[in-house]
């Protein structure tokens, strides 16, 4: 029995949810608020955070772990940055349960109060930077360069599967430098990485640039953010890299000798992707008939499902397919399943691989053998062609690209004929209403940046890196008509 979907277009939410839980993504604990991601959905994210890995320590990174428990007095350090984290932070005060003598439940020990309350990380930079003055004295111990793979909590009110909960999984990136210039150009570095990322193996086409004062993270000098437009128009922010200059490590001390014998601080940077880059590809790519994934982050390429009514066909069916099929497609690096379980028929399996998003199924009965041939059907399009037998791996190996690419064209076409260059505030309201990306002016006050998103909810996801501002003498911003001072994407956001 297929399993129902609600139509995208009839209520976008409900179609995210009901794929979550077709595709066997993920689904609520009974803790309010955190998520059970299950073996699919972790599949995803081990795909992710293999290729990220990878990318990281190409670029030189190492990784190292933290404590999940941050001391309260940490947060004090540096105001900036407990301000932005404050509301959402889960705090500890005791160490020690016990058995109520009268009631006989387990309850808080209240003798086991702690001299100071630890706070359950929602970032990491306070406890890393108190590490790094131990490991920072001279120039030649920088740069440290160090990803940390972690949880993290920051206690919302209002949950979504994959997009917020209060528990998620990420990396988070520390980098320490002996120069300013060597911190920025990290921040960007980092950006450019989660760019190709995105577009590369996610099929995900993004804007990157800087965020708003009023958009940037706690703590930061300056943030810079990949944005990504999904189904229904609306942004989401899908990676951040921040140039962090010497805050950190003046609230922490951290001070290094550098060549010319001088004392000064070190210059810092933070960035980080998380889980919600699944609740991205989810909205992104999929349809009505559920999950849609690019095959460089699939965990399964190719599924082959046997045709068949006797025992006997089944057999020869079986020695063609592990005779001329799966080494091929094995040698080739592509994952691929036999599904000959006979407990579900072939329908059924076709709709719980079309859901789950395998890129790739094969189709293969006795007569396909007689023929010498096979049926293939590709996941984002649904078409369906019988390929020759003998060349198949040939065949997958070259449609799992046109697939690749073809989801990253599909994207790009929707989010650049939803992007959309306005000249007044009724324009404006026009496109970020209807979900897309509005490219106006801005005048650059924070004044106009918060009044536009109290009369519209539309925020300024980035000042495009690829836009020259120079070029803005004479134009006006779209609200306020003042002298404009950028060009920047405004949008409603996840």
């Amino acid at each position: 029995m297929a399993k129902a979907i609600t139509k995208r277009s009839e209520n976008y939410s409900q179609w995210y949810n009901d794929i979550v839980k077709v595709a066997d993504l993920a689904e609520y604990s009974q803790v309010r608020g955190c998520m059970v991601i299950k073996p699919y959905g972790y599949a995803i994210w081990e795909k992710i955070k293999d290729q990220l890995d990878k990318m990281f320590k190409e670029t030189e990174h190492v990784n190292a772990y933290f404590p999940l428990f941050i001391p309260k007095s940490f947060f004090n350090r540096e105001a900036q940055h407990v301000e932005g984290f404050a509301k959402e932070c889960a705090v500890v005060t005791h160490y020690r349960l016990k058995v109520d003598d009268e009631s006989k439940k387990i309850v808080v020990d209240d003798d086991a109060k702690l001299e100071e309350e630890l706070i359950v990380r929602p970032t990491s930079e306070t406890i890393i930077w108190d590490s790094y003055k131990n490991w920072i004295q001279s120039y030649r111990d920088l740069p440290i360069l160090v990803n940390q793979w972690a949880n993290v909590v920051r206690w919302e009110m209002r949950t979504r599967l994959f997009l917020r909960t209060a528990e998620f999984l990420w990396q988070e990136g520390h980098t320490a430098h002996a120069t300013k210039e060597e911190a920025m150009e990290e921040a960007m570095k980092m950006i450019n990485v989660y760019r190709t990322f995105a577009e590369e193996w996610m099929a995900l086409p993004v804007y990157s640039g800087h965020k708003t004062e009023n958009e940037r993270f706690a703590g930061a000098i300056n943030t810079y953010s990949i944005e990504a437009m999904m189904q229904d128009g609306k942004a989401l922010q899908a990676g951040t890299s921040h140039f962090l200059g010497q805050n950190f490590s003046k609230a922490f001390d951290v001070k290094f000798l550098n060549k010319e014998g001088k004392l000064e601080y070190v210059w810092a940077t933070s960035w980080g992707v998380s889980t919600r880059l699944i609740g991205a590809l989810i909205m992104a790519h999929s349809d009505d008939n559920g999950l849609v994934l690019p095959p460089k982050l699939a965990p399964l390429h190719v599924v082959i499902v046997p045709v068949y009514r006797k025992p006997e066909q089944l057999e020869e069916i079986t020695k063609t397919v592990n005779e001329k099929i799966l080494p091929g497609l094995r040698e080739k690096g592509i994952t691929v399943k036999y599904d000959d379980d006979d407990k579900y028929k072939p329908g059924y399996k076709f709709n719980e691989y079309e859901v789950k998003g395998v890129p790739v199924r094969l189709t293969i009965g006795i007569r396909d053998i007689e023929n010498g041939r096979v049926e293939v059907v590709r996941r984002d399009t649904l078409e369906k062609n019988f390929y020759p037998l003998d060349n198949i791996a040939d065949t997958v190996e070259k449609l799992l690209n046109d697939i690749q690419n073809g989801i990253f064209k599909k994207a790009k076409d929707f989010r650049d004929s939803h992007t959309h260059k306005v000249s007044n505030f009724d324009e404006f309201k026009e496109v970020v209403n209807n979900g897309g990306f509005a490219l106006a002016y801005w005048d650059g006050t924070t004044e106009t940046e918060l009044k536009i998103k109290e009369e519209t909810k539309a925020t300024i996801r980035v000042i495009p890196f690829d836009i020259d501002q120079n070029k803005t003498k004479g134009k006006k911003d779209v609200y306020s008509g003042k002298d404009a001072k950028y060009k920047v994407i405004f949008a409603k956001a996840y």
